[in-house]
């Protein structure tokens, strides 16, 4: 297991600077310039302004200073935020994109498991139907659709809750409710599936002829191995979580990461930009080695394999 785990820690840290080399590449290659968006400065000024910030130096060479600077937790400050600096910007919008992106994979994920079970004690019932048809919708619209949706029923007709903000509580739900439904649909059917591949098993059969209810043994002799196929997506749905808070933090105007990175990608602030995509892939290589060691605690064939 500790060399498994070794070599899945040098592949992240390789991921880590390959993504950090392209997308500093694709953000220095994107046109204009982060002092370019008002108004075009003085000659001597905008030279002034590149010294200060090392944009006059070569692409290399900036290219090696950002990398040293990341390597030391010093990404330096912020092109168009002078007074912050990129990890102070990013430190104050992490806790709100990570407690955004928790609630939502944890209400999406209990939602879908309870979905999928109930779906699976009657496959090809009116429930297991009605599962199947609300999740393959809630897979396919896009987030936008559904953000617009929730504010014009909940906020516009009903009046219920806050179309946008931050402050209160209230103001969690609809950004939460929006971002869960994909993880929800995703585990209503991943487990719905494995359930009843699971219940055709020798051990499955075993246990009805106990004398045990469907439900007993679908929860208590199927789910866990049913879990696997869920708990190996666990980082590619939070990927689609992260991903889709981009879309959601702007439209409900949530102080996250996502809205400094779409703001720092407008307003061309290289070294916020390519601090947002690291915390990101970062984020994301952890919950894959999470995902990894959950599915070697469920599956004892991987246990076996490692020994």
């Amino acid at each position: 297991m500790s060399s498994l785990l070794m070599r899945r820690l040098l592949a992240s840290l390789i991921t880590i600077w390959a993504v950090f080399t392209l997308s500093f590449f694709i953000i220095r290659a994107a046109p204009g310039g982060p002092f370019d968006a008002n108004r075009d400065p003085p000659a001597d000024v905008k030279r002034a302004i590149e010294a200060r910030y090392h944009l006059d130096a070569p692409l290399w060479s900036q290219y090696l200073d950002q990398l040293v600077g990341w390597i030391q937790l010093d990404p330096g400050p912020s092109l168009r935020q002078p007074d912050h600096d990129v990890a102070s910007i990013l430190a104050a919008g992490f806790p709100i994109s990570l407690l955004l992106g928790g609630l939502a994979l944890i209400l999406g994920t209990t939602v879908g498991v309870l979905l999928g079970i109930l779906a699976a004690l009657r496959p090809g019932g009116v429930l297991d139907q009605l599962v199947v048809v609300t999740a393959s919708i809630g897979l396919a619209l896009p987030l936008f659709v559904i953000a617009g949706l929730l504010v014009l029923g909940f906020s516009f007709g009903l009046g219920w809750l806050p179309p946008a903000g931050w402050q209160t509580i209230p103001s969690l739900v609809l950004p939460v409710l929006c971002l869960s439904l994909m993880p929800a649909a995703q585990s209503a059917r991943l487990v719905r599936s494995g359930l009843i591949e699971m219940s055709t098993e020798e051990f499955a059969r075993t246990a009805r002829a106990k004398g045990l209810s469907p439900f007993s043994v679908l929860l208590f002799h199927c789910l866990r191995p049913a879990l696997i196929p869920l708990v190996a997506t666990l980082a590619p749905t939070a990927a689609a979580l992260l991903t889709g808070s981009l879309v959601v933090e702007q439209i409900f105007a949530i102080p996250g990461v996502g809205m400094h990175f779409i703001q720092g990608a407008l307003n061309r602030d290289y070294p916020l930009v390519l601090g947002a995509v690291l915390l990101y892939t970062v984020l994301l290589q952890l919950l894959s080695l999470l995902a990894d060691l959950l599915t070697w605690i469920l599956d004892p064939r991987l246990r076996g394999e490692v020994r």
